[in-house]
């Protein structure tokens, strides 16, 4: 009897444990739905157009269940983390992602650019429709654009750690102060130069990618 009360503890702690992961991955895979759905929906109609209900409605799921992933500010703010760089975290280190480990790998100041141009490119433009709802919105709403301010201040210290890199291996021209540099790419690099470049010019992806990559190539680096 002891043998089989030990046994059925086992089975029982184990199927626990089954179903609490299943639930987490059910919740995992419920919120990036929800955030997914909320990445078209900010992008087609704006911030202060969007609601709940056309959030679940492309998301598939209740209404209520799109409100337990808000507030709706929240909400946009994990749409910009997760079309720019694929996962939420608003202070994610760059160099902690993907694309941040392999640019360590690169080793030639030519390649550099290219890297950053289609990097660029593969954060922007999935990006761009939830960013430019964002800036809209933060014009009238203080707190949106509080968050925004933070979020710019962030991005600049992203390309302030990527530009001591290039530095410290040589590339950065050294006529032109650092801070300056630093402002400029942030420039080149903005979600509204590729707004402006694709959208209102009606020039390709790659027309930009190669425009980013030629002018980090000729104005930031030696």
């Amino acid at each position: 009897m002891t043998v089989v009360n030990i046994d059925m503890a086992g089975t029982e702690s184990r199927t626990r444990a089954y179903r609490s992961e299943l639930r987490q991955r059910q919740a995992v895979e419920t919120r990036r739905r929800v955030v997914d759905a909320a990445i078209e929906v900010f992008s087609e109609n704006g911030y202060q157009a969007a609601t709940f209900a056309q959030i679940a409605q492309r998301a598939g799921v209740s209404i209520e269940t799109v409100r337990k992933h808000g507030p709706k500010a929240a909400l946009m703010w994990a749409t910009v983390e997760v079309a720019s760089m694929g996962v939420e975290g608003a202070t994610l280190d760059f160099f902690d992602t993907e694309r941040g480990a392999a640019v360590l790998q690169v080793r030639d100041p030519h390649d550099f650019a290219a890297f950053v141009g289609e990097t660029m490119l593969a954060i922007n433009a999935p990006s761009a429709g939830v960013w430019t709802a964002v800036v809209g919105a933060a014009q009238g709403d203080p707190e949106l654009r509080s968050n925004l301010t933070e979020r710019l201040a962030h991005i600049r210290s992203q390309a302030e750690h990527v530009l001591r890199l290039a530095a410290e291996r040589g590339w950065l021209r050294t006529d032109v102060p650092f801070d300056e540099l630093v402002e400029a790419v942030c420039v080149i690099t903005s979600v509204e130069t590729y707004v402006r470049f694709v959208h209102w010019d009606g020039k390709s992806p790659e027309a930009y990618e190669a425009f980013v990559a030629r002018t980090i190539r000729d104005t930031i680096l030696r």
